[in-house]
């Protein structure tokens, strides 16, 4: 389920191959003083029974990167690397990057600096 600003993922039965899981992803861009906009995310929720919270940041251009970070930090507590966290449905996938680089003011082909790749650990 997608809405400006949240993403929810929930798989209620577990398989075989496949884990129960309940995961919500929070978005926001604040303004940084130094850096400028910045794309704030948090993670929480349940992954076979066990809970956990993540938060990550990145700049305005490498926002675009949030799907490979927010993956990462689901592989990390539980999920198979086989699942599709964002990917599952493109469309709410889409919404959310819309209204990401809309908030963030950003287009396609914007310059990335390179140092903000390093910075924010990509």
């Amino acid at each position: 389920m997608f809405e400006p600003g949240h993403l929810h993922r929930v798989n209620p039965v577990a398989t075989p191959d496949q884990p129960a899981y309940s995961i919500d992803l929070y978005y926001e861009v604040r303004q940084d003083p130094v850096e400028g906009p910045m794309l704030q995310m948090r993670m929480h929720g349940e992954v076979a029974g066990k809970a956990f919270e993540e938060a990550f940041e990145l700049h305005r251009d490498t926002a675009f990167n949030f799907a490979s970070v927010a993956s990462r930090i689901a592989r990390k507590h539980g999920l198979p690397s086989d699942t599709s966290l964002l990917l599952r449905n493109h469309q709410e996938y889409d919404q959310m990057f819309a209204d990401i680089r809309a908030k963030l003011g950003s287009h396609a082909g914007d310059p990335v600096d390179l140092d903000h790749l390093e910075k924010d650990g990509l």
